[in-house]
């Protein structure tokens, strides 16, 4: 009788037991998701913000405390920010800037990757090290030599200015080269027996293996070239070649001063759709090109 009480007590404690763990996983996750939630609010917070006030009035805009929801949907605000601002321009020479600049770094950075993981010459290992080395110093530091430079070779107001001094990224080079000594070095190796060019055996081989490292450094260059403000702003800021970040700085100012937030807000809105609509549908391939290139082997 004993022992079949002692069962039945271990067989309660093992139940409480595992009704305790249950209620601790679900508060657990409870709690996971709970954090999740406020800190996606935390960042989705001030585009809500943004697409709210591109849809108000200048007087609605201003009463204080704000309305969280505009009073009147001024759908207007978008036409004017498009003509207000001149974006057909500045998509133009921001696209111009970003298409060009992406594919001759791509070309740079391919052929950069594939010298320093495959082919073999003196000083290899040392002009590498050197290169990573650079990445060490801040960019700022590069901006005065940069503009003295571009301004004695009479680049200033041109797209070749925006353009050239930054078609070079190390990062990218030692992102692609990671990616790079993944593939067999027997696969180069029996296309050099069989009598294959390094270029034919990179465009072959080497390219169509590590197409999602590539992609994502044409989506980061382009992203790159999208938001850039500082360079465009100091050496090309001229009406024919000011970029989307410059020419949205004082459009929307008046004479006085006064500057019209709401239609602001509205051409901010639709500068920032073509790098959502980039992020939600092609972060699947930033992700791939990124983890597949710390592996090694």
């Amino acid at each position: 009788m004993a022992e079949q009480t002692t069962r039945v007590m271990q067989a309660r404690d093992i139940q409480k037991t595992s009704i305790q763990q249950k209620i601790g996983a679900f508060l657990g996750k409870a709690g996971i998701y709970l954090f999740l939630f406020i800190m996606a609010g935390i960042v989705l917070f001030p585009f809500y913000w943004m697409i709210n006030s591109s849809l108000k009035s200048l007087t609605e805009y201003r009463l204080s405390p704000p309305t969280f929801w505009p009073q009147q949907v001024l759908w207007t605000n978008y036409a004017d920010a498009f003509t207000t601002a001149n974006l057909g321009t500045l998509f133009k020479n921001t696209m111009i800037v970003g298409i060009v600049s992406t594919l001759l770094s791509l070309v740079i950075t391919v052929l950069s990757a594939f010298a320093f993981a495959r082919l073999e010459f003196k000083g290899k290992e040392l002009l590498f090290a050197a290169l990573l080395a650079t990445m060490m110093i801040p960019g700022e530091l590069f901006t005065i030599t940069n503009f003295a430079t571009v301004t004695n070779l009479g680049w200033r107001n041109t797209y070749t200015v925006l353009i050239v001094p930054f078609l070079v990224s190390v990062f990218y080079i030692y992102l692609l080269r990671q990616n790079f000594l993944q593939i067999p070095n027997e696969l180069y190796l029996a296309a050099k027996v069989d009598g294959t060019s390094d270029i034919k055996y990179l465009w072959k081989v080497m390219v169509p293996l590590s197409l999602p490292t590539l992609i994502s450094i044409t989506i980061l260059k382009m992203m790159g070239a999208w938001n850039s403000y500082i360079w465009p702003r100091l050496v090309a800021n001229d009406e024919a070649h000011r970029l989307i970040t410059n020419g949205l700085r004082n459009a929307f100012t008046d004479t006085t001063g006064d500057v019209n937030y709401p239609v602001q807000m509205a051409a901010v809105a639709l500068v920032s759709l073509p790098l959502f609509l980039v992020f939600v549908f092609l972060r699947k391939y930033i992700m791939s090109g990124v983890s597949r290139s710390g592996i090694k082997g």
